[in-house]
């Protein structure tokens, strides 16, 4: 399996509901770096795995998106905790609809599959998985 990681940055504030949460339930801010993986069993016509200055762009857009927001405002995150986790797999799942869409051109169709990792700190990150 071939790969390429694009990188990006995502700044937000958020609160969380739930006494595992702790201080956390108060409202704050967090920085991630954001990492996705594009995976295929073979290399292109291009031998590539995908543009990555497409995958740079496409995925700076979906960050775009969040970044600068405060999470608890935003409709499509009502009444669901922001974790770490859970925002991985809504940029992987926005980046597998710019897949779709062909925004990474035809042959990124072809990708098997994607990963996205936000990295809280040095010392703590969470990643989410997909098939295309």
């Amino acid at each position: 399996m071939f790969s390429i990681t694009v990188r990006d940055h995502l700044m937000v504030a958020h609160s969380f509901r739930g006494a595992v949460f702790g201080p956390a339930q108060r409202l704050h801010g967090a920085t991630f770096v954001v990492d996705a993986t594009f995976r295929r069993a073979e290399l292109d016509a291009d031998n590539i795995v995908v543009d990555i200055g497409l995958a740079t762009q496409e995925l700076g857009g979906v960050v775009g998106e969040l970044n600068y927001r405060n999470l608890d405002d935003e409709p499509a995150f009502a009444g669901i905790n922001t974790s770490t986790e859970a925002l991985a797999k809504v940029i992987a799942d926005r980046l597998a609809d710019r897949i779709h869409a062909g925004n990474l051109g035809e042959s990124a169709r072809e990708l098997a599959g994607i990963s996205v990792t936000l990295h809280e700190s040095h010392i703590a990150w969470a990643t989410y998985e997909r098939t295309l």
